[in-house]
């Protein structure tokens, strides 16, 4: 954890305006993984949504004079890595497309009792793509990000009781899908 973020962050953007690229270099290595996990939970396809972030940060350059310092730059971001996905959902007319994982196919090795942290990165990023866009994105800005209520309201656009009942049904599914993915070896990932 970086200290203070939002300070660091306003440093770099005066930079940034000033036209130093490489502290933009430096900002987006800071939020390019959160960014990408946040529009993977709304697109559902990893290769557009690596296309979206990269969208996502020219329109962060080009508009980056006209961040107003009265936010987070992070809630600034979100919010504008939200809107391209749902955007980009639009441009698609399909409302999610949902890639078809088959539980199958995944295999947990007899000879581990503990996943490892990729295992387990990897089986929670699985049980996310089933979740509903919704779901997948608050539980990522909650937990991932630690946004409040507030901040997830003003990235989003949700009213505070949709977000905490989609939180609420976001875990309720999300283990659901965990225990599918993994059965009784749930418990070594938790």
């Amino acid at each position: 954890m970086r200290n203070n973020p939002t300070q660091q962050d306003y440093e770099l953007i005066r930079k940034i305006n000033k036209g130093d690229t490489s502290a933009f270099r430096q900002l987006v290595y800071i939020y390019k993984d959160v960014s990408l996990s946040l529009a993977s939970s709304i697109i559902k396809d990893s290769s557009i949504a690596e296309d979206v972030v990269q969208d996502v940060f020219i329109k962060v350059y080009h508009k980056l004079d006209t961040f107003s310092f009265k936010s987070s730059f992070a809630t600034w971001l979100y919010r504008i890595v939200v809107n391209t996905c749902y955007n980009q959902l639009k441009k698609q007319k399909q409302n999610v497309p949902l890639k078809v994982i088959e539980d199958t196919a995944i295999i947990i090795s007899e000879e581990k009792n503990i996943l490892n942290e990729a295992d387990q990165k990897k089986y929670i990023n699985l049980a996310l793509q089933k979740l509903r866009s919704d779901e997948s994105l608050l539980l990522r800005l909650f937990y991932l990000c630690e946004l409040s209520i507030k901040e997830i309201e003003e990235i989003t656009g949700f009213k505070p009781s949709k977000i905490k009942v989609d939180l609420h049904r976001g875990r309720e599914n999300i283990h659901f899908q965990l225990k599918r993915l993994l059965g009784n070896d749930l418990k070594h990932l938790l």
